[in-house]
């Protein structure tokens, strides 16, 4: 009986260690959101445009003003298919990045007719090293990034590809451009919320916290003449990448870049 009693006195203040012991262990282990843009410069970043070695920001293309990392095209006298992107030095894999963007001003003259309101988070990219100079696209995978005009929907958010393939619903995908199951355009000048999900081949899209589409395992398309001499001794899975912002003609502003490691 007198042990009986003593395990009752003692028993709460085990269960509260091993409930704090735990809590820290969890916490300890917890995913934490790392920032790849500071807000001051770009430090950790590398541009590489068309038509220019890699590291060369050619027309201040991409600059940081007032804590935003802008994309400008006021020094270019004609766009000229002069189509960029800026790469962060790192190599992800499994990961959420969560990036926040808007669209402002008019697209630049000389642009393609699609290039309004247009732009893109590439991830999965080839090294930006083995990017030709005239290469207009990495192979990659992208988060397109779409702006209405006021009138059409044009929806945000779609997965689109360069040189690889993927499966949307069980299926290979038919176009390079796979249109979201949840439609959602932003018209004005406001900032949207994008965030890519990466996990073990798995891949998901969301538009201001909802998930707008998903789609699974992402391989080196061996039909592509730039896919396929990244292709290594047959393996054409893709486990990893870098990450850019692209410019693609229509000025941008981003003021978030954040990212968290699985």
């Amino acid at each position: 009986m007198k042990h009986l009693r003593l395990l009752v006195l003692v028993l709460p203040f085990l269960l509260q260690a091993y409930s704090s012991k735990n809590i820290a262990t969890k916490t300890k282990n917890a995913k934490k959101w790392v920032t790849l843009f500071n807000g001051k410069n770009l430090n950790n970043w590398k541009p590489k445009i068309v038509g220019f070695p890699l590291g060369e920001n050619f027309g201040n293309t991409f600059r940081v003003e007032d804590g935003i990392l802008s994309i400008r095209y006021d020094k270019y006298d004609s766009f000229r298919n002069r189509f960029g992107a800026l790469y962060y030095i790192k190599k992800f894999a499994n990961f959420r990045l969560k990036v926040e963007y808007r669209f402002v001003g008019n697209t630049t003259p000389g642009a393609p007719s699609w290039g309004f309101k247009d732009g893109g988070i590439q991830y999965h990219c080839q090294s930006p090293s083995t990017i030709g100079l005239t290469q207009s696209f990495p192979v990659c995978l992208e988060f397109n990034c779409h702006g209405g005009n006021g009138k059409e929907e044009r929806p945000t958010g779609e997965a689109c590809i360069s040189g690889m393939t993927i499966l949307v619903n069980g299926k290979k995908n038919a176009s390079n451009c796979t249109l979201p199951d949840i439609k959602k355009t932003f018209h004005g000048e406001e900032w949207v919320t994008a965030e890519i999900d990466v996990n073990n081949g798995k891949i998901r899209h969301f538009v201001n916290g909802e998930k707008v589409i998903q789609y699974e395992n992402p391989r080196l398309d061996s039909t592509n003449a730039l896919a396929k001499k990244l292709i290594i001794a047959g393996n054409d899975v893709v486990k990893d990448g870098y990450i850019s912002l692209q410019s693609n003609s229509h000025p941008m502003d981003f003021r978030k870049v954040e990212i968290m490691e699985y």
